[in-house]
């Protein structure tokens, strides 16, 4: 790991001395008015540091998948549902007696849904 980070610091070393060089260059072909000819050291002074920085900050890459997991949820078992249950009572929701279906005393009503008008 210690050669992989002077490999970048040397080369980010190197990258900042040309971009010294080309500002130096892009200075005295200004003062000399050469016009055009100073944009290109020019540009070339601007466009170095950037990546200059993106090289000497993309360490090296992980060489496998072993480090990476991938997500899985932790959800719960799925539950079946039995041959004599019914939905309301798996969900622990029973209805009370007569609630489904009319009332067992057969009066509109008692089993506390209003009586319909036919």
């Amino acid at each position: 790991m210690s050669e992989d980070i002077s490999r970048r610091q040397r080369r980010y070393l190197i990258m900042m001395g040309v971009r010294t060089v080309l500002f130096i260059t892009a200075v005295l072909f200004f003062v000399n008015h050469l016009g055009w000819l100073t944009a290109f050291p020019a540009v070339g002074a601007i466009v170095i540091p950037y990546f200059a920085v993106v090289l000497a900050n993309g360490g090296r890459e992980p060489s496998g998948r072993g480090t990476f997991r991938a997500y899985e949820p932790r959800l719960p078992d799925r539950f079946e549902q039995k041959n004599g249950e019914s939905a309301s009572t798996i969900r622990g929701t029973a209805e009370p007696p007569g609630a489904a279906g009319g009332s067992e005393t057969g009066t509109p009503g008692s089993s506390g849904v209003p009586p319909h008008n036919a």
